[in-house]
């Protein structure tokens, strides 16, 4: 198959987890994404930057496949998963979160981050019954880690709280929390430091960075430019449904289309 690719590619990756090849979405006479062919190299923090409806959230929605592309494929740990439902993602390694965090009606922090985990024996009723042991210690083993989890995200003095009593921000960490209590191969993260204030924003840019460095990769959208220049590399910049470029912060904050694109009217 013969690899399309866009301006500003980077030719030196070999090891991409995730992979996207003409991506298009419309909505009614709406295009909002239009033949998005990206890669996202395992172990890097990569970027997702553009004016508001340039196709950010649209894009993630496809490949996580809460939409269903117009056209275009997509492939996690090269699995092709075009077609998929959001749990058979999920399931190749890919999991994302949202910018607005769900909030789990009627459970406790502890019990929301047992939704996280992926498929459990307990779940089936024959092993409840043929293995109850092999039951009991998966499910302590899913408690401890949710324990460790929240212990190191600062938020463990949370766990027995309802999970609708917590603010926005501790809402957002209770979801990333959840999101690697599924051992992703790549997590996708729409706008984690939206609405937070500065002290939590540097608490989640140092979480990203220690997870990264144990060999999380990341493909993040973000609105706060100091926040995703300090911590992304590569970016790419999408705009009216396109991606403009992909380069280094520094080549970004240069280029005079991504200038163009965020002060030349774009919504």
């Amino acid at each position: 198959m013969t690899e399309m690719i866009y301006e500003g590619a980077n030719l030196d990756k070999q090891d991409p987890v995730l992979r996207t090849e003409g991506l298009k979405k419309s909505f009614g006479g709406l295009t909002a994404t239009n033949d998005v062919t990206i890669q996202v190299e395992r172990g890097s923090i990569t970027g997702m930057i553009g004016p508001n409806g340039a196709g950010k959230s649209t894009l993630f929605n496809l490949i996580s496949g809460f939409y269903d592309l117009d056209a275009g494929r997509v492939w996690v740990n090269n699995e092709e998963v075009t077609d998929a439902e959001p749990h058979e993602t999920a399931r190749t390694g890919l999991i994302r979160t949202f910018q607005t965090p769900r909030r789990l009606e009627g459970m406790t922090v502890r019990e929301a981050m047992l939704v996280g985990p992926g498929p459990q024996v307990g779940e089936s009723i024959i092993p409840l019954f043929l293995r109850p042991g092999t039951v009991k210690k998966q499910e302590r083993a899913n408690i401890e880690e949710a324990e460790r989890l929240l212990e190191r995200f600062e938020i463990d003095h949370l766990i027995d709280q309802p999970s609708t009593d917590l603010s926005g921000g501790q809402l957002k960490l209770v979801e990333l929390a959840r999101a690697i209590m599924t051992e992703p191969d790549i997590l996708l993260l729409d706008e984690p430091v939206a609405g937070v204030n500065p002290t939590l924003a540097n608490d989640i840019n140092r979480f990203i960075r220690e997870l990264n460095e144990e060999g999380q990769t990341f493909l993040i959208i973000e609105h706060d430019m100091p926040f995703i220049m300090d911590l992304a590399d590569p970016i790419i910049v999408l705009d009216q449904g396109r991606v403009l470029m992909e380069g280094t912060p520094e080549e970004v904050r240069n280029d005079q289309r991504v200038i163009d694109a965020y002060l030349g009217g774009a919504e």
